[in-house]
């Protein structure tokens, strides 16, 4: 059964019902992907526009009350505490121009607050060997802090579901560090940029949002929709010869 029959010259174009059917399924579900995936690019864009604003306003005081994530990512911010070096952990196989090390992360009890915020330190080259953990002074008292928000839940892939030994982690599942620490924490990962006397390196890149990426598989799914269209074009037009339609070679 033919949806229609337009003829131009030798030339039937006559699709029929089903095959028209399936192909206009797959041409919105690729067209509404691609629209999606063009919806993340812009949200992405505007995050990393907020970001690009950010730096160059004032820092937002933590106090004792939990930040909301969404509004401070990628803000500056300040804070007043003390460090908690019982709950540092060091980052492996974080690599700074070309050397591997750590990136060191330890809470910092806010003042007047319940609760803590984690802060990634900087970064610390490996020692002689895996077995001999560098030792990273950490200042005592009060001290106070600017850096920046960013969030602390990472995409990776851990082979088996194992809770770290000792201080040094492969990764950071920061609802796994809040339960062995047991400590109330900012829903935030605080990147250091205040200058202390502790020797490690904070030379922090401009956050990827990923923009790019998702403007790729944009691409991806509106090319794939355009094959579709002319995949059913050419599979549904015919060649008429003497009376008779003939398929199209």
């Amino acid at each position: 059964m033919h949806l229609m029959k337009l003829r131009v010259g030798p030339w039937l174009f006559a699709p029929t019902v089903w095959p028209t059917l399936a192909a206009l399924f797959f041409f919105v579900l690729t067209l509404a992907l691609g629209n999606w995936q063009s919806g993340r690019a812009e949200t992405k864009r505007a995050l990393q526009a907020r970001y690009d604003a950010a730096v160059r306003e004032a820092p937002i005081h933590v106090g004792s009350s939990l930040l909301d994530r969404d509004s401070v990512l990628f803000r500056k911010l300040e804070v007043e505490g003390v460090f908690d070096d019982a709950h540092t952990i060091l980052l492996d196989n974080r690599v700074l121009n070309g050397v591997a090390g750590y990136h060191v992360l330890t809470p910092l009890r806010i003042n007047g607050s319940k609760h803590a915020i984690l802060v990634n330190r900087g970064w610390v080259a490996t020692g002689r060997s895996r077995e001999q953990v560098p030792a990273i002074p950490t200042p005592a008292g009060r001290v106070r802090l600017e850096g920046m928000a960013v969030d602390p839940h990472t995409r990776y892939v851990e082979l088996a579901a194992t809770t770290p030994q000792g201080r040094v982690w492969q990764n950071l599942d920061f609802a796994r560090y809040a339960a062995t620490s047991g400590l109330s924490l900012q829903p935030v990962l605080l990147l250091q940029t205040s200058s202390l006397p502790d020797g490690l390196q904070r030379s922090w890149p401009r956050p990827d949002t990923g923009v790019d990426t998702h403007v790729s598989y944009a691409f991806q799914w509106y090319s794939l929709a355009a094959t579709l269209t002319v995949l059913w074009l050419i599979m549904n037009v015919k060649r008429c010869q003497d009376g008779n339609v003939k398929s199209k070679p």
